[in-house]
């Protein structure tokens, strides 16, 4: 099998959630007692949320990209970055090494593909939903991402930062969170996507009437098949 390093730490929440399903899946393939061989560099949020917040993304960057080279040091075969908004950065990272990024756009935009879907409600952070880096990534495969106004962004924002981010999980946050999807679906989104690796926490497929894809789960399973596949 080969090691694939995690950058996680933003938030630890989603992190666990990487960790459980990678090795979960990976015992699934292989049985008895395997678990997966991987390498996590645990980052401090705090840090990353005040630089978010300062819009300093190149000192982001640089911190990603000493993380990933840390872990391609230690033996990492491949980097999965256990994070949305952070891959607006995710170029400085692919710059610095030589090997494999698993990109977690990449594997959502497949995910969806195969369902032949084309407009998807977006739902993340409002630095995912506001800024182009992601829908931009996401029009490469044909797919268009429909985001909620300024107001609802601001009220999804809140509520990753305040509450899924520390594992909290409130029944009001998840009805306001269902309010917002249910404009975005009729203004013609034929999906939602989790665009938050915590959003999971709170809203999964039997929610809505329309498929959810949950970008934790599926970048989870791209990391999986990685390091199981072959040279």
């Amino acid at each position: 099998m080969k090691t694939l390093g995690i950058i996680g730490g933003m938030s630890p929440a989603s992190t666990v959630l990487y960790y459980q399903s990678i090795n979960q899946l990976v015992n699934q393939a292989c049985g008895a007692n395997t678990s997966a061989p991987l390498l996590i560099d645990s980052l401090n949020f705090e840090v990353i949320a005040n630089l978010q917040r300062q819009g300093e993304w190149q000192a982001m960057g640089r911190i990603l990209a000493n993380s990933a080279k840390r872990l391609c040091e230690l033996g990492a075969d491949g980097i999965l970055l256990a994070t949305n908004t952070m891959h607006k950065v995710a170029d400085d990272i692919q710059a610095v090494i030589d090997v494999p990024f698993i990109h977690i756009v990449d594997a959502t935009a497949g995910a969806i593909g195969q369902q032949s879907i084309t407009r998807v409600a977006l739902l993340g952070t409002a630095f995912t939903m506001s800024e182009t880096f992601y829908r931009d990534k996401m029009a490469e495969f044909g797919i268009e991402c429909i985001v909620p106004t300024p107001s609802e962004q601001a009220v999804i924002h809140q509520i990753i930062f305040d509450e899924l981010t520390l594992g909290v999980v409130r029944d009001e946050s998840k009805q306001a969170y269902l309010t917002i999807i249910q404009a975005l679906l009729e203004k013609g989104a034929q999906a939602v996507v989790l665009g938050c690796t915590e959003i999971g926490l709170l809203i999964n497929e039997a929610d809505v009437p329309v498929p959810v894809f949950d970008t934790a789960q599926i970048h989870a399973m791209a990391g999986a098949t990685f390091i199981l596949s072959s040279d």
